[in-house]
């Protein structure tokens, strides 16, 4: 399925035969910081040029590949290692399509980062965006830290970027080089700009983290894919394809996007959407039989590994799959602490294709297409613990802040390669 944004950006999702899209534990719906913003290390900025430092004719809208790592159990994420600064270093950083910002943290000094899997980013004067930047002001609007009096000229471009659960990033706005190889051979190393990430909240600052910042892939002016765009080096395309035992790619531009088997729906236009990859609305079904609700707002999200559903949503499906397991040797659990709902058999599984037999697939329904289905068999929606037993990985998302918001996060976007 792919939709189309206000900004033309594209999401390729898993619809029927077609894989790819999205995935940490906690949804990532990022909710903009309303703090004032903490006191800031001071660089001092120099003008940086914005354009990019490449022959995009050269280039002719090649799609950039990436591989991927991690899974959504027992990890909890997948992310991506890219190539950043003069000389190039490499850092990994978390695939988020529900939010804008890229950020590495790095030393400006650092008031408060983790461990992560490589040194700190080291920022120097000449990288760093004037507060005037077109992308400043985007990034600031964003998260509610910029007013009608703009900024003064020649000051840093300072961001604090809140997630919504309770994380948050302090920084400075930097423009540093990306080495980028397309499908077509070419090799280009455009100056892109993210965020220097001084003072990460939400992790103990003794904690090792899994990845070195975020790889914001939202559809705000400030995200990776809409610098890319805009210098006409891809097409404003984003999709991933995931491996059943973890790992897959990511790309970024069309020239993966296969010619047939794929169906198309727009993106929704709803203004509570606008910062969102969302087709719209839904109808459910489990197996073939509707579950009851009314249609659902459904909304793709890279950033959350697990799927989460609204609550009247969530409770149908409970009851359809408690009502198809009657009967059948596989009893709900309550020992297994992975997940809220676990069941076990007989005898421990082994894997996914242990259980599956016992569930039905679930469908979506998007009523904006032309027949826009997005199949999301068992195994797409269950795991498998460390102690065998079966595990839903879609949770109650009004627990944890979305109201009415259902996400489609890693574990049911995971579907066929392409």
């Amino acid at each position: 399925m792919m939709a189309t944004s206000k900004h033309n950006s594209v999401l390729l999702a898993a619809v029927l035969i077609a894989a790819a899209v999205l995935f940490s534990a906690i949804p990532s719906t990022h909710a903009a910081a309303s703090a004032s913003t903490p006191k800031k290390p001071r660089l001092g900025v120099s003008t940086v040029p914005s354009q990019v430092a490449v022959d995009a004719a050269s280039v002719g809208f090649a799609s950039v590949v990436f591989p991927l790592y991690g899974d959504v159990y027992p990890h909890g994420l997948y992310y991506a290692s890219m190539s950043i600064g003069d000389p190039p270093k490499p850092y990994f950083l978390d695939v988020d399509t529900g939010s804008d910002l890229t950020w590495l943290q790095c030393d400006a000094p650092c008031v408060r980062c983790s461990k992560g899997p490589h040194p700190l980013y080291k920022p120097t004067k000449n990288k760093l965006v004037p507060c005037q930047d077109p992308l400043c002001e985007a990034v600031q609007r964003a998260t509610g830290m910029r007013d009608e009096n703009g900024c003064e000229p020649n000051q840093q471009c300072d961001y604090v970027v809140g997630y919504a659960d309770q994380g948050s990033s302090t920084g400075v706005l930097v423009r540093d080089g990306f080495t980028l190889r397309f499908s077509n051979g070419s090799l280009a190393r455009p100056r892109l700009s993210f965020g220097c990430g001084y003072d990460q909240q939400g992790i103990g600052p003794n904690a090792p983290a899994p990845t070195d910042g975020v790889l914001g892939l939202g559809r705000g002016k400030s995200s990776i894919l809409s610098q890319l765009s805009d210098a006409r080096l891809t097409r404003n395309v984003v999709g991933h394809c995931l491996g059943r035992h973890g790992g897959g790619y990511l790309f970024f531009g069309d020239g993966l996007v296969p010619g047939s088997g794929v169906t198309w729906s727009p993106m929704a236009r709803s203004t509570a959407l606008a910062k969102y990859y969302s087709p719209g609305q839904a109808s459910i079904y489990f197996g073939t039989k509707s579950l009851g609700v009314r249609q659902q707002q459904m909304v793709f999200d890279s950033g959350s590994s697990f799927t989460y559903f609204a609550l009247q949503p969530y409770q149908s499906l409970l009851n359809a799959i408690t009502k198809e397991l009657s009967g059948k040797p596989i009893k709900e659990t309550h020992e297994d602490r992975a997940l809220p709902v676990c069941w076990k058999g007989p005898k421990a599984f082994k894997s996914i294709f242990d259980v599956k037999t016992y569930f039905k697939s679930l469908v979506l329904n998007f009523v904006n297409g032309k027949k826009a289905f997005m199949e999301i068999p068992p195994e797409n929606y269950l795991i498998v613990t460390n102690h065998g037993n079966a595990c839903l990985g879609i949770l109650n998302g009004t627990e944890v802040g979305l109201k009415d918001l259902n996400l489609i996060g890693g574990k049911s976007s995971k579907k066929k390669s392409l």
